[in-house]
């Protein structure tokens, strides 16, 4: 797909690998649609970035725990644009709980943000893609889906979802629309980590190393414009993790 003038959506854009993905689909060409719950001040930052640099960005907020919000944003972001092309899933909730501490509220934050969320948006956006002939849905997933950390089993069954909803979205989406998942390993510590937790994560990958946004940006741009063969895949970028 070629991207100079299309739309793309970007959930959680407004800090760390949504941020870089916003910047890099306005760098390529194309209208971005900003969505931030909280993050209302990064947001309008890199709005302001984006236009800066001579391409077209807007804000839209909403509480992704709730579907009548997703269906509204979806609805403003087509009045506001005409279209929606491209669609990544990049927000998600993260926290360490272990199984004896679980609340029924932690299980629904991480099902709702993780896995309902990314459904609901795609089914929201999939008419606008289907009206323009083609689409792209990327979901930001983790190498967790595949193998569980211990102490995330919530975080680690909606991931594990996510990478199904995938292929079950590839499948009801066709031919029109490509549904892929890319699979994070450590591209990015979460922010309570210290020196000693990030050297655990260098050691547990086989390049001995930390990935990027670049690397996860470089990911999600192959599946949009490098290729439109590749759907209902799970492309893993974990450095090797799995396999240690």
């Amino acid at each position: 797909m070629d991207l100079v003038d299309k739309v793309a959506l970007i959930t959680g854009a407004g800090r760390r690998v949504g941020s870089a993905l916003a910047l890099a689909f306005a760098a390529r060409g194309a209208t971005v649609a900003v969505h931030y719950r909280s993050s209302t001040s990064e947001a309008a930052k890199l709005i302001e970035q984006i236009n800066a640099a001579g391409r077209k960005a807007q804000c839209f907020r909403a509480d992704l725990e709730r579907v009548a919000e997703i269906d509204q944003m979806i609805a403003d972001v087509v009045a506001a644009f005409g279209r929606l092309d491209i669609l990544v899933n990049s927000a998600s909730v993260f926290f360490r709980r272990p199984i004896e501490e679980v609340t029924e509220r932690d299980w629904d934050v991480n099902m709702a943000t993780n896995l309902k969320a990314p459904f609901f948006l795609a089914k929201a956006a999939a008419p606008a893609m289907r009206r323009s002939g083609a689409g792209k849905i990327i979901n930001i997933g983790d190498w967790a889906g595949i193998s569980p950390y211990n102490n995330y089993l919530p975080y680690t069954v909606s991931k594990g979802g996510l990478i199904t909803l995938t292929r079950a979205l590839a499948k009801a989406l066709a031919p029109e629309v490509q549904v892929n998942c890319v699979a994070l390993g450590p591209v990015l510590a979460p922010e309570d980590y210290g020196a000693d937790d990030i050297a655990k994560m260098v050691a547990g990958t086989l390049v001995k190393k930390m990935g990027s946004p670049k690397d996860v940006v470089a990911a999600v741009m192959f599946l949009c414009e490098g290729t439109d063969f590749a759907t209902g895949s799970t492309l893993l970028l974990d450095g090797g993790r799995l396999l240690v």
